[in-house]
């Protein structure tokens, strides 16, 4: 089968490759691989930064997000079936430990990551354990279907909190920034701001639902964000950009007694006033990792039906699979948001 692998280490070597379609055990399913989005994590397994040189092990099929269709079951698999339209959990955990059993797989300790610890799903083909495929809903297109999992980050974000009339602040304007910009106007925000200082990203998250979006590089951007919330102070900060001046931004404006949750994976180990900013504040603050299995697939495939066209701009090209590089230099020179490769 042809695939998209890290061929060494090293900026880029991103390259298509032969690759024998993976054998499946009693347990799992063969997918055939219809549509896969490019994700942050896949970028940065591109540059090469210092986290894939301690992670990732080429030469790896690189991926993680898809939506494609069951072609083989094993043996033991009941409630799926040849045919159907599936996307999948990317996060293969143990099933076995405390956090497993109790709904909290999602920070399981012992978990692989397809396109990261294992072969992900930039290939005509992925295995995937039978428990992590979540079938799609007719009503749900492929090209939805195959950011399932970033939706889902944003998802979980937003929805760790109580969002319904309180004024949220969004730092990042990124896919996953404006997908939650997007979730948190149809959850009722009382006033949105978003926090980007690209101007494509700022136009995007405008018509993601953002009331505001205010520069973080240019003069003062406390005194802007409490000008964008007419004198008031956001009560929720949803954190999306893994920028230490964005995490310090939402701690100095979050209102007293706000909810501050944290996607965005810092470059850098940060400094913070526990003090001045959490404890006397009284602040609450959550990190967010992946999406709640499966509560979180749940919230989105009922957003996805009736409410794509809120997400429909941030998926900004579709490229055949030879182009991944294309994709990428899209990417790195910030003309392309999100993009889903057709395979």
């Amino acid at each position: 089968m042809k695939a998209i692998i890290k061929a060494a280490a090293g900026m880029g070597n991103v390259e298509l490759a032969k690759r024998p379609v993976p054998e499946i055990n009693e347990n799992e399913v063969l997918i055939k691989i219809k549509k896969a989005g490019i994700c942050g994590t896949d970028f940065h397994i591109y540059k090469w930064d210092k986290w894939s040189q301690n992670r990732i092990k080429p030469p790896l099929i690189i991926g993680h997000e898809f939506a494609g269709e069951i072609v083989e079951t094993g043996k033991s698999v009941k409630g799926l079936y040849i045919g159907q339209r599936v996307s999948a959990e990317g996060h293969i955990t143990c099933q076995r430990c405390k956090l497993c059993r109790t709904g909290r797989g999602h920070i399981c300790e012992d978990v692989d990551i397809i396109g990261v610890d294992i072969d992900g799903c930039f290939a005509e083909y992925v295995k995937m354990p039978a428990i992590n495929v979540w079938p799609l809903d007719d009503e749900v297109a492929d090209k939805y279907g195959a950011i399932m999992d970033p939706l889902g980050n944003a998802m979980h974000t937003v929805m760790a909190q109580p969002i319904s009339s309180r004024d949220v602040l969004i730092t990042g304007g990124g896919s996953i920034g404006l997908f939650a910009t997007a979730i948190a106007r149809k959850c009722g925000a009382a006033r949105l701001v978003v926090s980007e200082p690209q101007p494509y990203k700022a136009a995007l998250a405008k018509k993601a639902g953002a009331d505001v979006v205010i520069n973080p590089l240019s003069d003062n951007p406390e005194q802007q964000v409490i000008e964008a919330f007419r004198g008031n102070r956001p009560e929720v900060v949803l954190e999306m950009s893994g920028f230490p001046s964005a995490f310090q931004l939402g701690l100095e404006v979050i209102e007293n007694g706000g909810d501050m949750a944290i996607l965005g994976i810092p470059s850098e180990e940060l400094n913070i006033n526990m003090g001045k900013y959490v404890i006397f504040k009284g602040i609450t603050l959550r990190g967010i990792n992946g999406r709640r299995m499966f509560d979180t697939w749940y919230q989105c495939q009922n957003f996805l039906k009736g409410n794509s066209s809120f997400i429909d701009h941030v998926i900004t090209h579709e490229l055949p699979m030879e182009d991944i590089n294309e994709g990428f230099r899209l990417m790195s020179e910030s003309k392309a948001v999100k993009v889903v490769l057709d395979f």
